[in-house]
């Protein structure tokens, strides 16, 4: 009997990602471990798959599976005259007062 080739991502019994990011990342395992840390240091790592040896012209190279929830950063609003924090400068009357150098 041949076996089922391994599923290494989210299991089907999940509840479906409504938001977040699945990435695939294929490296070095300390190309892996740099790229492990910067996402997780971006969001909640809520999966971490199994490292899978890549094989052929890949050899010495990994594949993973990472699930990750990373929150949106807020949108900041424009600033507009009317409401920002700071005072216009009035230019003509700045450089009426100036003293010379």
């Amino acid at each position: 009997m041949t076996p089922r080739p391994r599923r290494d991502g989210a299991s089907p019994r999940d509840p479906h990602l409504t938001g977040g990011l699945e990435v695939w990342l294929t490296g070095t395992p300390a190309e892996l471990d740099a790229a492990t840390a910067a996402l997780t240091a971006a969001g909640h790592l809520a999966q971490h798959g199994t490292r899978w040896p890549l094989t052929g012209v890949d050899s010495g190279r990994h594949r993973l599976y990472l699930r990750l929830t990373i929150a949106a950063a807020p949108r900041r609003p424009t600033r507009t005259p009317d409401n920002a924090t700071g005072a216009l400068i009035d230019l003509d009357a700045a450089r009426a007062n100036r003293r010379p150098a």
